[in-house]
C-alpha cells in the first residue's frame, strides 16, 4: 500500500496563529508546508527559515511563483474575502481561518466562487477536532446522559487586547463576540444542530476597548435546547472545564485537562479523555481539510457550517444593539 501524497501548502500569514498551524503541519505527514507569504517581510522570513520553507510579500506571489495545491488563509478577518476569492479563483483549495467573514454577503461571495472554480474551501474551527469534543458529541448521541436540555460553554481569559488587531473593529470586524464567540457558537451547533435565535448581552468594558470585551450570550436551537456562553479578554472564569452539557439522565463535562461524565444514579465520574490538546486538534483539522482534497473523507465543517456560523454572529451583534433576541437569519444565496 502507497503512502498518500503531501499536500503541497501555503501559508498566508504569520501571526501566532499561523505559528501553531506550522507546528501542526510539522507533525504531519499528509502535509507539506512550502511557503510563508507576508506583508510583514521579516515576519515571513523568519517563520520560512523556522519552517524550511520559501517566503513571501504577497499571497498573490506565493501562488504565482510556487506549485501549490492549497493554501491556509490566517489574516485578520477583514482581508478574507479578497485573498481567498484570489487564490479560490487560480484554482487553489482554501483553508481559511475563523471567523470565514464579517458579514454574511462576503462569506456567500467565497463559498460561491469555491463552488464555481470546483475547489475545496471551508473555515477552520479548532474546538471540532479535539479529540475530546468528537468523544462528547458520539457520547451525547449514544443517549448516556439522555436528552440534552442545557448547553453551556466558557471561553474566558484576562488578555491585555490593547495593542492587538483583534481589538481594531475595522480590522477584525468586532471584539470578544466574533472572536472567541465564533469558536462558541460553532460549538454549540455541532451539538444541537441549527439554532432558532440569540440574544447577547454586553458586560462592564474593563479594557477601554472600542469594542466588547466581555459577553454573555444565550443561543436557542430548533429543538428548543437552550445555550449560554461566557466570552471575555477581561477576566479569568478559571473554570476546568469549557463544556458543561446537562441531560435528563446526567452530566458531560468536556476540560482543559480532563473531560468526563456521570448518569444520574452514578456515585462516580466515567472520565473519557486527558482534555484539550492544540497540536492535536490543528494536526486533525488539516488532515481533514487534505482528505477531503484527496477524495478520502468529507470536510468535518463545510460550507453550509461556515456560512451559518457567520450568520449567527451577525444575529448576535443585531441582537447586542437591540438588546432583545434576534432570529438567525439564513445567508442569502443567489
Amino acid at each position: 500500500m502507497t503512502s498518500p501524497v503531501p499536500l503541497r501548502l501555503g501559508l498566508v500569514g504569520a501571526g501566532a496563529i499561523a505559528q501553531s498551524y506550522a507546528q501542526a503541519a510539522a507533525h504531519s505527514q499528509l502535509i507539506d508546508l512550502r511557503a510563508v507569504a507576508d506583508c510583514r517581510v521579516e515576519a515571513a522570513n523568519a517563520m520560512a527559515e523556522a519552517n524550511h520553507c520559501a517566503a513571501f510579500a504577497s499571497a498573490d506571489q506565493m501562488a504565482k511563483e510556487m506549485d501549490l495545491e492549497a493554501v491556509l488563509v490566517c489574516t485578520p478577518p477583514v482581508t478574507h474575502r479578497e485573498v481567498c476569492c484570489s487564490l479560490l479563483d487560480r484554482g487553489l483549495h482554501v483553508l481559511c481561518e475563523k471567523p470565514l467573514s464579517i458579514d454574511s454577503a462576503s462569506a456567500v461571495q467565497m463559498v460561491e466562487t469555491a463552488e464555481r472554480n470546483e475547489v475545496v474551501f471551508t473555515m477552520a474551527s479548532k474546538f471540532r477536532y479535539v479529540s475530546d469534543v468528537t468523544t462528547a458529541k458520539s457520547l451525547v448521541t449514544s443517549g448516556v446522559i439522555g436528552e440534552v436540555v442545557l448547553f453551556e460553554n466558557v471561553f474566558a481569559g484576562r488578555v491585555d487586547m490593547t495593542h492587538r488587531w483583534n481589538s481594531n473593529p475595522q480590522v477584525s470586524g468586532g471584539g470578544v463576540l466574533i472572536d472567541n464567540g465564533t469558536h462558541s457558537l460553532d460549538i454549540t451547533r455541532y451539538f444541537l444542530g441549527e439554532l432558532a435565535d440569540v440574544q447577547a448581552i454586553e458586560g462592564h468594558r474593563i479594557q477601554n476597548l472600542p469594542v466588547e470585551d466581555t459577553v454573555k450570550l444565550f443561543a436557542r436551537s430548533k429543538s428548543d435546547v437552550l445555550a449560554s456562553v461566557d466570552l471575555s479578554w477581561s477576566v479569568n472564569k478559571e473554570q476546568p472545564f469549557f463544556l458543561a452539557i446537562y441531560g435528563s439522565a446526567g452530566t458531560l463535562l468536556v476540560g482543559w485537562k480532563e473531560s468526563k461524565y456521570r448518569r444520574s444514579g452514578d456515585s462516580e465520574w466515567t472520565v473519557f479523555g486527558k482534555g484539550y490538546d492544540k497540536v492535536q486538534a490543528f494536526v486533525r483539522q488539516l488532515e481533514n481539510f487534505a482528505g477531503a482534497i484527496r477524495g478520502t473523507e468529507p470536510l468535518v465543517v463545510n460550507s453550509s457550517d461556515a456560512l451559518a456560523s457567520v450568520a449567527v454572529i451577525e444575529a448576535a451583534y443585531r441582537s447586542l444593539a437591540k438588546g432583545a433576541w434576534e432570529s438567525i437569519a439564513e445567508p442569502c444565496r443567489v
